[in-house]
C-alpha cells in the first residue's frame, strides 16, 4: 500500500480536503492519511511514501524528520534541503539571472547585532555603509522587507532615505531588502504545482486579508497572461519547488516577480475562495498520486546548473 501523509499546523480546510480527495478516488493501493509521528529514529522510516509538508518552516522537529525521510526513500514536498537554503535575496537575484523581471533589490545588515556576537564579529562589514549609492540604485518609493518570512510581516513601503531610516532601524536582528517598488496595475498570484500546472489568481496586495483575491476579475491581455505562466513555472523548475505561489506585479505590462518564496502557500477555503481551493485541492492531489508512481531517485538542487 502507496501512503500519502500530510503534516500541517493550525490549517482546518486544506489538509482534510485533500485526504478526503485523494481516498475519495479509491485508487487501489493508495492511501491519504494525516501524518502521525513520534520519536524519529535514525536507522528506519515512518512507512510514507509521499509526504505533503505544510508546517516544518516553524516546527524544526517536522524539518528535522523530513530529512531523514528523505534518506528512506520518501517523497517530500516540498524539498526539505532546498527549503532549508532559501532566501527571498537569491530568489531574486536567481530571477534575474533566468532572465524573468524583478525589481532591483539589495540585502542590507542587520540593524543590531545577532545574539551571541558583538562589533568585533562584524570586521569585515563596511560601515557606515555607502547608503547613497544603495538609494540611488533602487530609488524611491520602495520596500524594506525580511529575506526570510511571509504574511507581509515586518514590511514597509518607504518614499524617502527618512522613512527608510526609521523604519530599518526597528528591525532588530532581522535580515532586510531594499527593492524598488513597482507601481502596478495589474497583481497576479499564481499557484504552480508539480512545476507543471499553473493557476493564476487576480490579487490585491492593497485590500484587507480576506479580500486580496478579486473574484469578479476583469478580462487580462492573452499574452501577459501566457509570460506570468512562463516566468512562474521557470522559477519554480529553477528552484525545485513542487507546490508554490509566484506573485507578480504589472507595471506597463511587464509582469516583475516580486515574491516566489512560498512553499506552503495559503490554501485556505476561507480567504482564497471556493474555486481556487477546488483547484489547487485536485491539483496536489493528482501531483501527489503521481509521485507514489515515480522512482525513488537522490534528490537533486535543481538551481546549481544556473551558477556560474
Amino acid at each position: 500500500m502507496k501512503r500519502i501523509g500530510i503534516v500541517y499546523g493550525m490549517e482546518s480546510t486544506f489538509p482534510p480536503a485533500l485526504v478526503d480527495h485523494i481516498n475519495a478516488r479509491a485508487i487501489p493501493g493508495i492511501v491519504a492519511e494525516h501524518v502521525r509521528v513520534g520519536g524519529v529514529f535514525m536507522d528506519r522510516s515512518c512507512g510514507y511514501d509521499v509526504i505533503i509538508d505544510r508546517i516544518s518552516h516553524d516546527i524544526p522537529f517536522y524539518r528535522a524528520w523530513l530529512k531523514n525521510e528523505i534518506l528512506h526513500g520518501a517523497k517530500v514536498v516540498n524539498n526539505p534541503f532546498w527549503w532549508s537554503a532559501d532566501d527571498k535575496f537569491f530568489n531574486y537575484a536567481l530571477a534575474n539571472k533566468l532572465g524573468v523581471a524583478t525589481p532591483r533589490t539589495v540585502m542590507l545588515p542587520h540593524k543590531d547585532h545577532p545574539d551571541g556576537t558583538t562589533e568585533r564579529s562584524m570586521r569585515n562589514l563596511m560601515y557606515p555603509l555607502n547608503w547613497d549609492e544603495i538609494f540611488a540604485y533602487i530609488g524611491f518609493p520602495a520596500f524594506l522587507k525580511p529575506h526570510l518570512g511571509g504574511g507581509w510581516k515586518n514590511v514597509f513601503h518607504v518614499h524617502s532615505p527618512e522613512q527608510f531610516f526609521e523604519a530599518y532601524n526597528t528591525t532588530g536582528t532581522l535580515g532586510m531588502t531594499l527593492q524598488a517598488a513597482v507601481n502596478f496595475n495589474e497583481y497576479f498570484r499564481c499557484y504552480v504545482i508539480g512545476r507543471e500546472k499553473v493557476h493564476i489568481m487576480p490579487y490585491d496586495p492593497r485590500q484587507p486579508h480576506a479580500f486580496r483575491y478579486v473574484m469578479n476579475p476583469p478580462a487580462y491581455d492573452p499574452a501577459l497572461l501566457k509570460r506570468v505562466e512562463a516566468d512562474a513555472l521557470k522559477l519554480c523548475r529553477a528552484l525545485g519547488y513542487d507546490l508554490n505561489t509566484v506573485e507578480f506585479a504589472v507595471e506597463d505590462g511587464v509582469p516583475y516577480a516580486i515574491d516566489f518564496l512560498n512553499p506552503a502557500p495559503d490554501a485556505d477555503v476561507n480567504s482564497v475562495g471556493q474555486e481556487n481551493f477546488d483547484w489547487v485541492v485536485r491539483a496536489v492531489a493528482d501531483m501527489a498520486i503521481a509521485k507514489t508512481r515515480e522512482p525513488v531517485s537522490q534528490p537533486e538542487y535543481n538551481w546549481a546548473r544556473f551558477l556560474a
